[in-house]
């Protein structure tokens, strides 16, 4: 075996390790649960979470960089990227350990199903995009519905 192949599972191991460590600075509106229910999946799931209430998001996402076409309710920040939305747990950590050169990953609009977004006997089908540094986005994963994750 070489060097590479013996000590690749420990990087992949130290790679998850820091994604699940990573710290979420959320802002958020002080009215908003389907945001609170977001940030209880992230802690689940092993994020550290900061949370801060304000009274509109827009300013601050438009600063970091997301469309208005890709706007939710919530806007959050880690490891140098944006998250918009109800974005899944393990899409954050994929993000965090490939480190694609981009803004974020959005969930845009409110979708039913998505983390935060639980309506019982209901799940429809929505896409998580990468918001890239041109302003484009593409699909990064899909979720729900006929997809069945």
């Amino acid at each position: 075996m070489t060097r590479f192949q013996l000590l690749a599972p420990l990087a992949l191991v130290a790679c998850a390790q820091a994604a699940t460590a990573a710290t979420l600075d959320v802002v958020k509106s002080p009215t908003c649960g389907c945001c609170t229910q977001w940030v209880e999946r992230m802690k689940a799931a092993g994020f550290a979470v900061n949370v801060r209430d304000v009274p509109d998001t827009s300013p601050i996402a438009k600063a970091a960089g997301v469309p208005d076409t890709m706007r939710s309710c919530h806007t959050t920040k880690v490891g140098g990227y944006v998250i918009e939305g109800h974005v899944p747990a393990a899409d954050i950590k994929r993000l965090l350990a490939q480190k694609p050169r981009a803004v974020g990953l959005s969930v845009p609009g409110m979708v039913a199903g998505s983390p935060g977004m639980e309506i019982p006997g209901r799940s429809d089908r929505y896409r998580v995009m990468l918001i890239q540094k041109d302003g484009k986005h593409k699909v990064w994963a899909t979720h729900g519905g006929a997809a069945g994750k």
